[in-house]
């Protein structure tokens, strides 16, 4: 009887060990279980990870080859603005170059016939045209004498105020005055000829200039006031497109 009893702690020992075994093997299945999932959603992230990376690389290629693309067009643009450019200064150059051809053909013939008309009630000869004063004039200005010929374009717009030179004679009175540095008198007169000889070509330029040397001075509210008043009034001058340039570098 004594030897029963001992026997049934002892088998109940046994079965509590088996027991636990049994839980330590199911645990361990867990864990490998667990190990396998986990090894399953790291390699799932790994991949995404990949992708987002790819993605963002490709991104990234597409923003620097567009950077790229942008300063290649802006640097386009401003080679193409400054040959436009060029290209405008270089028309007016030879647009003044045939204009002073023609008026010293002009003057020519006005001097030739101021030679052979007869002389006045009073015994003095002819007074010279427009056309001649107008040259006499601007060679006073290419010496350098512009006092000179500021009273020369004067006399040219008292004498004969509906000349077609009259426009120009008034526009180098105001360059003489800007070849001198005296900018209050330059853009005073500039601004009269704007206002007096608004159907010149003269005009445009007027305004361009002043425009230009208010800019030069510092004052970039009236110079943008300028321009826009320029590119308004005469929107197809070349004047105006090089107004249009002027006006995004105006701070």
């Amino acid at each position: 009887m004594r030897k029963m009893i001992l026997a049934t702690p002892l088998a109940m020992l046994f079965a509590g060990c088996f027991a636990t075994q049994s839980d330590v093997q199911v645990l361990q299945s867990d864990i490998r279980t667990l190990r396998g999932e986990q090894l399953a959603a790291d390699s799932a992230r790994k991949i995404q990870m990949d992708r987002a990376l790819a993605s963002m690389r490709t991104a990234n290629d597409s923003l620097d080859a567009l950077s790229t693309r942008l300063t290649r067009f802006r640097s386009d643009m401003t080679s193409s603005m400054s040959s436009v450019q060029q290209q405008l200064l270089q028309v007016q150059e030879l647009t003044g170059q045939s204009q002073r051809r023609i008026q010293e053909v002009r003057a020519s013939l006005e001097e030739r016939q101021s030679a052979t008309a007869p002389p006045d009630s009073t015994g003095a000869p002819a007074t010279p045209g427009p056309n001649a004063l107008f040259q006499v004039a601007r060679e006073q200005m290419m010496q350098g004498s512009n006092a000179a010929a500021r009273q020369a374009f004067q006399d040219l717009i008292t004498k004969y105020p509906k000349s077609d030179v009259a426009p120009d004679a008034a526009f180098y009175i105001a360059e003489t005055y800007a070849a001198e540095n005296n900018t209050a008198a330059a853009d005073s007169v500039y601004a009269r000829v704007a206002s007096q000889y608004a159907g010149s070509p003269r005009a445009a330029t007027a305004i361009y200039k002043r425009g230009v040397a208010a800019q030069a001075a510092g004052n970039g509210d009236k110079a943008r006031d300028l321009f826009n008043q320029l590119i308004k009034k005469y929107p197809r001058s070349d004047e105006a497109a090089l107004a249009r340039d002027r006006i995004k570098t105006i701070k």
